[in-house]
Protein backbone atom coordinates (compact mmCIF):
# COMPACT_ATOMS: atom_id res chain seq x y z
CA UNK A 1 0.00 0.00 0.00
CA UNK A 2 2.99 2.33 0.41
CA UNK A 3 2.61 5.49 -1.67
CA UNK A 4 -0.89 4.52 -2.85
CA UNK A 5 -3.53 7.23 -3.25
CA UNK A 6 -5.94 5.71 -5.77
CA UNK A 7 -9.09 6.21 -3.73
CA UNK A 8 -11.90 8.67 -3.26
CA UNK A 9 -11.50 10.87 -0.20
CA UNK A 10 -14.78 11.01 1.73
CA UNK A 11 -16.27 14.22 3.12
CA UNK A 12 -17.07 14.50 6.83
CA UNK A 13 -18.83 17.03 9.04
CA UNK A 14 -16.29 19.06 11.01
CA UNK A 15 -18.25 19.79 14.14
CA UNK A 16 -21.99 20.38 14.18
CA UNK A 17 -22.20 23.85 12.63
CA UNK A 18 -22.53 22.76 9.00
CA UNK A 19 -18.92 22.77 7.81
CA UNK A 20 -18.07 19.75 5.65
CA UNK A 21 -14.44 19.01 4.77
CA UNK A 22 -12.34 16.28 3.20
CA UNK A 23 -11.55 13.44 5.64
CA UNK A 24 -7.90 14.45 5.50
CA UNK A 25 -6.74 18.03 5.05
CA UNK A 26 -3.50 19.74 4.13
CA UNK A 27 -1.38 21.88 6.44
CA UNK A 28 0.23 24.60 4.35
CA UNK A 29 2.78 26.03 6.81
CA UNK A 30 5.70 23.94 5.58
CA UNK A 31 5.36 25.29 2.06
CA UNK A 32 6.79 28.56 3.37
CA UNK A 33 9.68 26.92 5.17
CA UNK A 34 9.26 25.98 8.82
CA UNK A 35 11.05 22.63 8.86
CA UNK A 36 12.52 22.71 5.34
CA UNK A 37 13.52 25.32 2.79
CA UNK A 38 10.54 27.36 1.53
CA UNK A 39 9.07 26.55 -1.86
CA UNK A 40 8.56 29.06 -4.61
CA UNK A 41 4.97 30.15 -5.05
CA UNK A 42 4.83 28.20 -8.29
CA UNK A 43 5.97 24.99 -6.59
CA UNK A 44 3.71 25.54 -3.60
CA UNK A 45 0.69 26.14 -5.81
CA UNK A 46 1.52 22.96 -7.71
CA UNK A 47 1.42 20.90 -4.48
CA UNK A 48 -1.91 22.44 -3.48
CA UNK A 49 -3.44 21.78 -6.90
CA UNK A 50 -2.20 18.18 -6.80
CA UNK A 51 -3.77 17.70 -3.37
CA UNK A 52 -7.07 19.10 -4.64
CA UNK A 53 -6.96 16.86 -7.70
CA UNK A 54 -6.73 13.84 -5.38
CA UNK A 55 -9.72 14.96 -3.31
CA UNK A 56 -8.22 17.10 -0.55
CA UNK A 57 -10.42 20.19 -0.19
CA UNK A 58 -9.51 21.42 3.32
CA UNK A 59 -6.44 23.70 3.43
CA UNK A 60 -4.97 25.29 6.55
CA UNK A 61 -2.81 28.43 6.69
CA UNK A 62 -2.16 31.41 9.00
CA UNK A 63 -1.17 35.04 8.79
CA UNK A 64 1.93 34.03 10.80
CA UNK A 65 3.31 31.49 8.33
CA UNK A 66 6.17 32.64 6.13
CA UNK A 67 8.04 35.91 6.02
CA UNK A 68 5.73 38.87 5.38
CA UNK A 69 2.63 36.63 5.40
CA UNK A 70 4.08 34.65 2.49
CA UNK A 71 1.92 31.57 3.07
CA UNK A 72 -1.42 33.34 2.77
CA UNK A 73 -0.25 35.08 -0.39
CA UNK A 74 0.82 31.74 -1.88
CA UNK A 75 -2.46 30.05 -0.92
CA UNK A 76 -4.42 32.93 -2.41
CA UNK A 77 -2.65 32.37 -5.73
CA UNK A 78 -3.41 28.65 -5.62
CA UNK A 79 -7.08 29.22 -4.85
CA UNK A 80 -7.41 31.34 -7.99
CA UNK A 81 -6.74 28.12 -9.92
CA UNK A 82 -9.35 26.07 -8.03
CA UNK A 83 -13.16 26.21 -7.79
CA UNK A 84 -13.67 28.34 -4.67
CA UNK A 85 -17.00 26.78 -3.70
CA UNK A 86 -15.36 23.34 -3.42
CA UNK A 87 -12.51 24.47 -1.15
CA UNK A 88 -12.66 24.90 2.62
CA UNK A 89 -10.01 27.44 3.59
CA UNK A 90 -8.89 27.90 7.19
CA UNK A 91 -6.59 30.65 8.34
CA UNK A 92 -5.65 32.12 11.71
CA UNK A 93 -4.87 35.34 13.56
CA UNK A 94 -3.41 36.14 16.95
CA UNK A 95 0.33 35.45 16.75
CA UNK A 96 2.65 38.24 15.71
CA UNK A 97 6.27 39.33 16.01
CA UNK A 98 7.20 42.50 17.89
CA UNK A 99 9.72 45.07 16.67
CA UNK A 100 12.46 43.39 18.71
CA UNK A 101 11.68 40.00 17.19
CA UNK A 102 9.75 38.50 20.10
CA UNK A 103 6.67 36.37 19.47
CA UNK A 104 3.52 37.96 20.87
CA UNK A 105 -0.10 36.87 21.17
CA UNK A 106 -2.87 39.42 20.62
CA UNK A 107 -6.62 38.97 20.90
CA UNK A 108 -8.17 42.41 21.25
CA UNK A 109 -11.35 43.03 19.23
CA UNK A 110 -9.59 45.71 17.17
CA UNK A 111 -6.77 43.33 16.30
CA UNK A 112 -9.20 40.54 15.38
CA UNK A 113 -10.90 42.74 12.80
CA UNK A 114 -7.62 44.19 11.50
CA UNK A 115 -6.19 40.70 10.95
CA UNK A 116 -9.31 39.32 9.31
CA UNK A 117 -9.53 42.12 6.78
CA UNK A 118 -5.80 41.88 6.05
CA UNK A 119 -6.05 38.11 5.49
CA UNK A 120 -9.03 38.54 3.17
CA UNK A 121 -6.93 41.00 1.17
CA UNK A 122 -3.87 38.76 0.93
CA UNK A 123 -5.96 35.72 0.05
CA UNK A 124 -8.10 37.83 -2.30
CA UNK A 125 -11.26 36.21 -0.94
CA UNK A 126 -14.71 37.46 -0.01
CA UNK A 127 -14.95 35.16 3.00
CA UNK A 128 -12.92 32.71 5.09
CA UNK A 129 -14.51 29.32 5.73
CA UNK A 130 -12.91 28.73 9.14
CA UNK A 131 -11.15 31.47 11.09
CA UNK A 132 -9.11 30.44 14.13
CA UNK A 133 -7.64 32.33 17.01
CA UNK A 134 -4.12 30.91 16.55
CA UNK A 135 -3.19 31.20 20.21
CA UNK A 136 -5.24 32.54 23.12
CA UNK A 137 -4.32 35.94 24.52
CA UNK A 138 -4.80 35.38 28.27
CA UNK A 139 -4.69 39.15 28.88
CA UNK A 140 -7.96 39.61 26.98
CA UNK A 141 -11.22 37.94 28.10
CA UNK A 142 -12.10 35.29 25.54
CA UNK A 143 -15.61 36.73 25.53
CA UNK A 144 -14.25 39.99 24.07
CA UNK A 145 -12.32 38.19 21.32
CA UNK A 146 -15.30 35.99 20.49
CA UNK A 147 -17.62 38.97 20.41
CA UNK A 148 -15.71 40.45 17.50
CA UNK A 149 -15.47 37.10 15.73
CA UNK A 150 -19.24 36.77 16.08
CA UNK A 151 -19.65 40.15 14.36
CA UNK A 152 -17.43 38.99 11.50
CA UNK A 153 -19.68 35.93 11.06
CA UNK A 154 -22.75 38.17 11.00
CA UNK A 155 -21.08 40.35 8.36
CA UNK A 156 -20.30 37.30 6.20
CA UNK A 157 -16.53 37.79 6.34
CA UNK A 158 -16.03 34.46 8.07
CA UNK A 159 -18.35 31.46 8.12
CA UNK A 160 -17.07 29.44 11.06
CA UNK A 161 -15.03 30.17 14.18
CA UNK A 162 -12.19 28.04 15.53
CA UNK A 163 -9.73 28.06 18.41
CA UNK A 164 -6.19 26.69 18.33
CA UNK A 165 -4.35 25.36 21.40
CA UNK A 166 -7.05 26.55 23.81
CA UNK A 167 -7.72 24.81 27.11
CA UNK A 168 -11.05 23.29 28.11
CA UNK A 169 -12.27 26.23 30.19
CA UNK A 170 -11.57 28.70 27.37
CA UNK A 171 -13.31 26.49 24.82
CA UNK A 172 -16.44 26.25 26.96
CA UNK A 173 -16.54 30.01 27.63
CA UNK A 174 -15.95 30.85 23.96
CA UNK A 175 -18.64 28.42 22.82
CA UNK A 176 -21.16 30.19 25.09
CA UNK A 177 -20.64 33.43 23.11
CA UNK A 178 -20.89 31.83 19.65
CA UNK A 179 -20.72 28.16 18.61
CA UNK A 180 -17.17 26.98 17.96
CA UNK A 181 -16.94 24.81 14.86
CA UNK A 182 -13.46 23.35 15.41
CA UNK A 183 -10.56 23.27 17.83
CA UNK A 184 -7.09 22.79 16.36
CA UNK A 185 -4.59 20.96 18.55
CA UNK A 186 -1.45 18.92 18.20
CA UNK A 187 -2.53 15.29 18.25
CA UNK A 188 -0.61 12.22 17.19
CA UNK A 189 0.66 8.91 18.51
CA UNK A 190 3.23 10.70 20.65
CA UNK A 191 1.07 13.65 21.79
CA UNK A 192 -2.18 12.43 23.30
CA UNK A 193 -2.92 14.66 26.29
CA UNK A 194 -6.10 16.01 24.63
CA UNK A 195 -7.71 12.63 25.23
CA UNK A 196 -8.17 13.54 28.90
CA UNK A 197 -10.30 16.67 28.62
CA UNK A 198 -10.34 18.31 25.16
CA UNK A 199 -11.80 15.38 23.19
CA UNK A 200 -14.60 14.67 25.72
CA UNK A 201 -15.50 18.38 25.86
CA UNK A 202 -15.55 18.76 22.08
CA UNK A 203 -17.70 15.65 21.80
CA UNK A 204 -20.11 17.12 24.37
CA UNK A 205 -20.37 20.49 22.60
CA UNK A 206 -20.39 19.19 19.02
CA UNK A 207 -17.02 20.73 18.16
CA UNK A 208 -14.76 19.15 15.57
CA UNK A 209 -11.06 18.55 16.17
CA UNK A 210 -8.36 19.38 13.63
CA UNK A 211 -5.12 17.55 14.39
CA UNK A 212 -1.94 19.34 13.37
CA UNK A 213 1.47 17.64 13.31
CA UNK A 214 -0.30 14.25 13.02
CA UNK A 215 2.94 12.50 12.07
CA UNK A 216 4.93 14.09 14.88
CA UNK A 217 6.46 16.97 12.89
CA UNK A 218 7.86 14.40 10.51
CA UNK A 219 9.23 12.09 13.23
CA UNK A 220 7.08 9.17 12.08
CA UNK A 221 8.31 9.83 8.57
CA UNK A 222 11.88 9.31 9.78
CA UNK A 223 12.99 12.91 10.37
CA UNK A 224 16.17 12.79 12.39
CA UNK A 225 16.31 9.00 12.15
CA UNK A 226 16.39 7.62 8.61
CA UNK A 227 17.14 11.09 7.27
CA UNK A 228 19.02 13.92 8.96
CA UNK A 229 17.32 17.13 9.96
CA UNK A 230 17.52 19.81 7.28
CA UNK A 231 20.09 22.53 7.90
CA UNK A 232 18.64 25.40 9.98
CA UNK A 233 15.42 23.44 10.54
CA UNK A 234 13.26 24.72 13.38
CA UNK A 235 12.99 21.10 14.51
CA UNK A 236 16.44 21.41 16.04
CA UNK A 237 15.00 23.42 18.95
CA UNK A 238 12.18 20.95 19.68
CA UNK A 239 13.14 18.83 22.72
CA UNK A 240 12.04 15.53 21.20
CA UNK A 241 14.52 16.04 18.35
CA UNK A 242 17.51 16.98 20.52
CA UNK A 243 20.34 14.47 20.70
CA UNK A 244 19.67 12.62 23.98
CA UNK A 245 15.90 12.53 23.55
CA UNK A 246 16.12 11.57 19.90
CA UNK A 247 18.28 8.58 20.78
CA UNK A 248 15.59 7.39 23.19
CA UNK A 249 12.77 8.12 20.75
CA UNK A 250 14.46 6.10 18.00
CA UNK A 251 13.25 2.97 19.81
CA UNK A 252 9.65 4.17 19.43
CA UNK A 253 10.16 4.80 15.74
CA UNK A 254 11.67 1.35 15.36
CA UNK A 255 8.64 -0.34 16.91
CA UNK A 256 6.27 1.62 14.65
CA UNK A 257 8.38 0.79 11.59
CA UNK A 258 8.18 -2.92 12.47
CA UNK A 259 4.39 -2.69 12.74
CA UNK A 260 4.17 -0.76 9.47
CA UNK A 261 5.95 -3.62 7.74
CA UNK A 262 3.42 -6.01 9.25
CA UNK A 263 0.54 -3.92 7.88
CA UNK A 264 2.25 -3.42 4.51
CA UNK A 265 2.38 0.35 4.78
CA UNK A 266 4.85 3.08 5.70
CA UNK A 267 5.31 4.36 9.28
CA UNK A 268 3.64 7.75 8.57
CA UNK A 269 0.72 5.95 6.94
CA UNK A 270 0.26 3.82 10.05
CA UNK A 271 0.50 6.89 12.32
CA UNK A 272 -2.16 8.68 10.24
CA UNK A 273 -4.39 5.61 10.02
CA UNK A 274 -4.29 5.26 13.81
CA UNK A 275 -5.46 8.86 14.17
CA UNK A 276 -8.12 8.54 11.46
CA UNK A 277 -9.61 5.60 13.35
CA UNK A 278 -10.06 7.54 16.60
CA UNK A 279 -13.34 9.13 15.50
CA UNK A 280 -14.82 10.86 12.46
CA UNK A 281 -14.83 14.30 14.05
CA UNK A 282 -11.01 14.36 14.14
CA UNK A 283 -9.52 15.59 10.87
CA UNK A 284 -5.71 15.47 10.47
CA UNK A 285 -3.90 18.08 8.38
CA UNK A 286 -0.49 16.63 7.48
CA UNK A 287 1.68 18.89 5.39
CA UNK A 288 4.51 18.16 2.99
CA UNK A 289 6.58 19.74 0.22
CA UNK A 290 6.83 16.47 -1.74
CA UNK A 291 4.21 14.97 -4.03
CA UNK A 292 5.21 11.40 -3.09
CA UNK A 293 4.58 12.16 0.59
CA UNK A 294 1.24 13.76 -0.29
CA UNK A 295 0.19 10.59 -2.10
CA UNK A 296 1.42 8.46 0.80
CA UNK A 297 -0.58 10.50 3.33
CA UNK A 298 -3.74 10.14 1.27
CA UNK A 299 -3.06 6.42 1.00
CA UNK A 300 -3.44 6.10 4.78
CA UNK A 301 -7.20 6.38 4.29
CA UNK A 302 -7.25 2.93 2.69
CA UNK A 303 -5.79 1.20 5.76
CA UNK A 304 -8.47 -0.50 7.87
CA UNK A 305 -7.61 -1.21 11.50
CA UNK A 306 -9.48 -3.27 14.10
CA UNK A 307 -9.75 -2.44 17.77
CA UNK A 308 -6.97 -4.93 18.46
CA UNK A 309 -4.80 -3.31 15.79
CA UNK A 310 -5.31 0.12 17.35
CA UNK A 311 -4.33 -1.16 20.77
CA UNK A 312 -1.22 -2.81 19.35
CA UNK A 313 -0.17 0.47 17.73
CA UNK A 314 -0.98 2.53 20.85
CA UNK A 315 1.06 0.16 23.01
CA UNK A 316 4.00 0.26 20.60
CA UNK A 317 4.15 4.06 20.73
CA UNK A 318 3.20 4.76 24.32
CA UNK A 319 2.99 8.52 24.83
CA UNK A 320 4.37 8.05 28.35
CA UNK A 321 7.63 6.70 26.93
CA UNK A 322 8.27 9.72 24.71
CA UNK A 323 11.41 11.61 25.72
CA UNK A 324 11.16 15.40 25.77
CA UNK A 325 8.44 18.01 25.97
CA UNK A 326 6.43 18.59 22.82
CA UNK A 327 7.39 22.28 22.63
CA UNK A 328 10.64 24.17 23.31
CA UNK A 329 10.60 26.60 26.22
CA UNK A 330 10.25 29.59 23.90
CA UNK A 331 6.86 28.29 22.68
CA UNK A 332 5.46 26.69 25.83
CA UNK A 333 3.61 29.72 27.11
CA UNK A 334 1.67 29.93 23.85
CA UNK A 335 0.51 26.32 23.69
CA UNK A 336 -2.70 25.06 25.28
CA UNK A 337 -2.54 28.11 27.58
CA UNK A 338 0.28 26.77 29.66
CA UNK A 339 -0.48 29.26 32.42
CA UNK A 340 -3.31 26.92 33.41
CA UNK A 341 -2.54 23.64 31.62
CA UNK A 342 0.87 21.95 32.01
CA UNK A 343 2.73 20.47 29.07
CA UNK A 344 2.81 16.75 28.49
CA UNK A 345 6.36 15.60 29.09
Amino acid sequence: MEGSCQMEIPKVALGSQGLEVSRIGFGCAGLSGIYNDPLSHEAGCSIIKEAFSKGVTFFDTSDFYGENHDNEIMIGKALKQLPRAKVQLATKFGVTTSKDGQVEVKGTPEYVRQCCEASLGRLDLDYIDLYYQHRVDVSVPIEDTMGELKKLVEEGKIRHIGLSEANADTIRRAHAVHPITAVQVEYSLWTRDIEEDIIPLCRELGIGIVAYSPVGRGFFGGKGIVESLPKDSLLAIFPRFTKENLEKNKKIYGRLADLAAKYNCSPPQLALAWLLHQEDKIVPIPGTTKVKNLHSNIGSLALKLSGEDLKEISDAVSAHEVAGDRDPDILKRYSREYSSTPSQS
